[in-house]
């Protein structure tokens, strides 16, 4: 087996962290105020935990003097101090108090933000992907698009309830620490800030790698998820061709991938703690050194505190002290910062994932055409009607003169000289002519990949065409709004897809207004209502997984059932007994009889015999129409048709 495709996925973006401002321009657009009381109380915290630095010196200086001339430390007695010691302590309590509460305030209020951020995030993608035009999927691995749910969500998750919080309150850490450091001494803060200067330089060699890999990492991830998921898709074909070591041999090139940008990831996430916490440590050692020598020899130190009180003309104990804490917390806090990195990082290559499926085009729909159930009298006057009267009718107004008309939905379809390709520079599909007249069965066959599938894709649009026509009861169907167009059609796919849900629901998901009596009779018209019945819970039984807990034909049946409840005007078949055996075939084609009596069928099958009473057979090869003419006249014909039916060819 090769190796699974790699250019699907987008290559590393260098400049992910560009989307930083959108995602927090996302985040204030649902949860503008909340954020703000979020950052208010944050900073009440902040100022709370920075409060000790303020104080510190005053206490000491409050509790302790020196004699003149003398640099021995003394204590004042309590009851000099009683009343000072008291007012700091009631000041101190207080703040952190408020601290304490502004805590609890925030955290409250972040986990309703986060979380319904989250759901809002969740809703909008699962919504723009629902818009999104069925050949985003053709060329997009189902796995990758899941991991945008789950990985990249969660590492959102995180950073908005975690890391975005923790980088707001650093930055004010920061900025009240340092101008706590200017204000009691110069040098001193020149040196820590020599010392944080040196540390920046680590944390973007160090951090920086560790950023880019993460980003890399989360790009890995949705490929190795993505192969996961074709594999699950596919076991069986891996198995029926022993490919097991050839599957195990490619899943082990994307997972290494995988593992390397994890372990470098990591390395370098890992490694810059301890790097930064010692050379905190260090730091925290010099500024000891200097403080000391500064008060011991009498210094004269610069500071902004000397533009307001004598008291720091040099420096003292207390600012000593106070300066030693500072300097352990401003080490602290730019290494958490730097640690954040990697979060943020990997958020940002998260959302920048979530943001280009968003911004992805959506399916255009520029049609104004709609249908509407309608009553006909006898002579043939057309009137609009909400009650279910099986008959439909176009309602069309036109551009150039605003006039209504309603246009009797009759299943008149036309492809006029159409060709077709899923890339501009390769058609798949040239010249085709067809003319299927109310009520025919039109009946498409030849070989896997000549077109059939692709025929019917063109008329419920879910590709457009890129020259020709396609008409339906003479309207151009770019005209037709898609809703109102694909109401129009009823269509057994050749994979059946059952939903998580009853055997009713699924039926019903045909028509979803459908009453329990027409989901039997739907399932009835698809003779599939016997072995419901004989369902351990009947129409109520449970399918997971794709139904399955039923054989391929049950599945298919129900499918069938699905269509007929939808009572579409034009039923599009696509391999619809392909899975059925061939005594469920014959019940099956009874059902599928009565279905598209009265309506225009288009029929893809394998198996000729069940298309041998269509009114018209197509015979494609190449994406060419080569044959046309009912049964009788193909076989008379002796051509590439009567070489298929008579075993002359076989159908690939």
């Amino acid at each position: 087996m090769a190796a699974p495709r790699r250019g699907i996925q987008k290559k590393f973006d260098k400049n992910a962290l560009k989307t930083l401002p959108i995602l927090l321009k996302y985040l204030f657009k649902y949860y503008k105020w909340r954020m703000i009381l979020v950052f208010f109380l944050l900073t009440l915290v902040t100022v709370s935990t920075v409060a000790a630095g303020i104080f510190l010196p005053i206490i000491i200086d409050t509790i302790t003097y020196t004699e003149p001339g003398s640099k021995a430390v003394l204590i004042h007695t309590w009851p000099e101090i009683k009343d000072q010691v008291i007012m700091l302590g009631t000041i101190l309590a207080s703040i952190y108090l408020t601290g304490i509460l502004s805590s609890i305030g925030y955290s409250v209020t972040m986990a309703f933000v986060g979380q319904g951020f989250l759901e809002r995030l969740r809703i909008d993608l699962f919504n723009k992907m629902e818009s999104l035009p069925i050949s985003y999927f053709d060329r997009t691995p189902h796995g990758d698009i899941m991991s945008r749910y789950t990985n990249d969500v969660d590492a959102i998750r995180q950073f908005v309830t975690q890391t975005l919080l923790q980088a707001y309150q650093a930055f004010l850490t920061i900025i009240f620490v340092v101008s706590m450091m200017i204000f009691y001494s110069v040098w001193l803060a020149l040196i820590a800030f020599l010392g944080v200067f040196v540390a920046l330089v680590i944390i973007k060699h160090v951090g920086g790698n560790s950023a880019k890999y993460f980003m890399k990492q989360q790009v890995s991830t949705g490929k190795v998820e993505g192969y996961i998921e074709e594999m699950m898709n596919g076991q069986k074909v891996v198995k029926v061709f022993n490919h097991e070591e050839e599957s195990k041999a490619a899943f082990d090139i994307i997972n290494e991938e995988l593992n390397n940008d994890a372990y470098k990831a990591n390395y370098y996430g890992n490694i810059l703690m301890p790097i930064l916490n010692n050379f905190g440590n260090l730091l925290y050692i010099l500024i000891a050194i200097v403080g000391i020598i500064f008060y011991f020899f009498d210094i004269w130190n610069l500071s902004l505190g000397r533009l307001f009180t004598d008291i720091y003309s040099i420096v003292n104990i207390g600012v000593v002290v106070a300066f030693l804490g500072m300097t352990k917390q401003f080490t602290q806090t730019i290494a958490n910062v730097s640690q954040q990195m990697s979060m943020i990082a990997m958020a940002m290559a998260g959302a920048n994932r979530l943001f280009d499926l968003m911004n992805q085009e959506s399916e255009v729909d520029n049609g104004y055409v709609t249908l509407v159930r309608c009553n006909i009298d006898e002579n043939g006057n057309i009137t609009e009607t909400n009650e279910r009267t099986h008959k439909w009718a176009w309602k069309y107004v036109h551009k150039s003169t605003g006039e209504l008309e309603y246009r009797e939905l009759k299943g008149d379809i036309l492809l006029d000289n159409v060709d077709f390709g899923y890339f501009e520079d390769k058609l798949v599909l040239h010249n085709i002519e067809i003319y299927a007249h109310p009520g025919q069965q039109i009946a498409l066959v030849g070989a896997t990949g000549a077109g059939k599938t692709t025929i019917t894709n063109l008329i419920n649009r879910f590709y457009d065409i890129a020259d020709g026509k396609v008409r339906y009861d003479g309207i151009n169907i770019n005209k037709i709004k898609k809703d109102d167009l694909r109401r129009s059609l009823g269509i057994v796919l050749q994979e059946t897809s059952l939903f998580t849900g009853t055997v009713m629901e699924n039926i019903r998901y045909g028509r979803l207004d459908a009453t329990d009596e027409e989901v039997y009779e739907a399932a009835k018209i698809a003779n599939a209502y016997d072995f419901i019945t004989r369902l351990p819970n009947g129409f109520n039984t449970m399918l997971t997984h794709n139904g399955s807990n039923l054989s391929q034909g049950q599945r298919q049946l129900i499918a069938i059932a699905r269509a007929a409840c939808a009572d579409a005007p034009v039923m599009i078949l696509d391999e619809a007994t392909s899975s059925i055996d061939t005594r469920t075939e014959a019940l099956v084609q009874r059902g599928m009889d009565k279905l598209m009596e009265g309506r225009t069928t288009f029929v893809i099958a394998h198996r000729l015999s069940t298309v041998r009473n269509s009114d018209c057979i197509m015979v494609l090869d190449q994406g060419r129409i080569i044959e046309r003419g009912t049964h009788e006249d193909l076989i008379a014909k002796k051509g590439t048709y009567y070489q298929l039916y008579t075993g002359a060819f076989e159908l690939e």
